[in-house]
């Protein structure tokens, strides 16, 4: 048995494509407290759906985790995570199925995202296939060689990932470290680290209709600019596959403070002030998430 997993938050602008998309299998959607219509839309067009609703947003990742650990219960041997703005492309899940069942060392298979306007790649995609991380991907389809079953990398965003159950109770789901944003780079980190594969397969397709939302790069030392801060302090100190050096940036960062103040600059004292309290704050959860992640299991789940 396998179920689709659809984490849902405000999701009727997408909703009815997705949902659609998705008719021949078996639906989970968590929703996240939807203030808009999602739930009772869901309800009353989508009545074999199996909705679970969350009385507070738990973020991308925790929701996913109730889908999965419900998928599991049910016996679930495969699972696949679709954003509420993807539409499943002809009979992708059912490709990516086979080839997982066939070749279980991809813990994570995903096919090519593609744009809403099914003209070109998703460019956040188009970049996690560059040649220095794919091989011979872009190459192959330039040159019209024969294109591989599957190309390997390294990440890949998880806007329609599957998963295989020995992939989950070995990896887990997603760390709590993360709301939103950074779940999946650490997810395939842990992938790794555990000895399984990341692969897409270069036949199969999903659209990604976001191509409209451009995300503006936030001002230096503004609230998106911190949160930015944080997230990759997580991503990278978190990674169980390297060292942990996250002492080092510290004293690094009360060295910086320290020259500043030294110099009379109040305010790049108080932004980089701000950047160690984050970092402080977060070592401990991080210290914890390394060292759990390290361990087999069906963490988080």
């Amino acid at each position: 048995m396998n179920y689709i997993i659809i984490v849902t938050y405000n999701g009727m602008p997408w909703l009815d494509n997705c949902l659609k998309s998705c008719v021949n299998h078996q639906v989970i959607v968590v929703d996240n407290a939807s203030t808009d219509e999602t739930v009772s839309f869901i309800e009353t067009n989508y009545p074999n759906v199996i909705l679970l609703r969350q009385s507070k947003n738990l973020g991308f990742g925790q929701a996913n985790n109730i889908g999965m650990r419900y998928a599991l219960d049910q016996g679930a041997e495969h699972v696949f995570l679709v954003n509420q703005d993807a539409y499943l492309v002809d009979d992708v899940l059912v490709e990516l199925l086979s080839f997982q069942k066939k070749h279980p060392e991809y813990g994570i298979l995903s096919p090519i995202h593609i744009t809403g306007s099914q003209k070109k790649l998703d460019k956040n995609f188009s970049n996690f296939m560059l040649k220095e991380k794919t091989g011979q991907f872009y190459s192959d389809f330039v040159l019209s060689n024969k294109l591989a079953a599957v190309y390997e990398v390294p990440f890949v965003n998880a806007a329609a990932w599957l998963l295989s159950r020995k992939c989950l109770e070995t990896v887990g789901g997603f760390d709590p470290l993360f709301f939103h944003y950074g779940e999946d780079d650490n997810y395939c980190q842990r992938v790794a680290y555990h000895g399984f594969k990341i692969g897409v397969l270069p036949k199969t397709y999903v659209i990604h209709d976001r191509e409209d939302r451009v995300q503006k790069k936030p001002d230096v030392f503004s609230e998106g600019y911190y949160k930015n801060i944080e997230k990759y302090y997580k991503v990278h100190y978190a990674n169980i596959n390297i060292e942990n050096s996250i002492d080092f940036k510290i004293a690094k960062l009360k060295k910086t403070i320290f020259k500043l103040q030294l110099k009379m600059k109040h305010k790049g004292v108080s932004n980089y002030k701000r950047e160690l309290d984050i970092l402080l704050k977060a070592k401990p959860l991080i210290v914890k998430s390394r060292e759990l992640n390290k361990k087999k299991g069906a963490h988080y789940l």
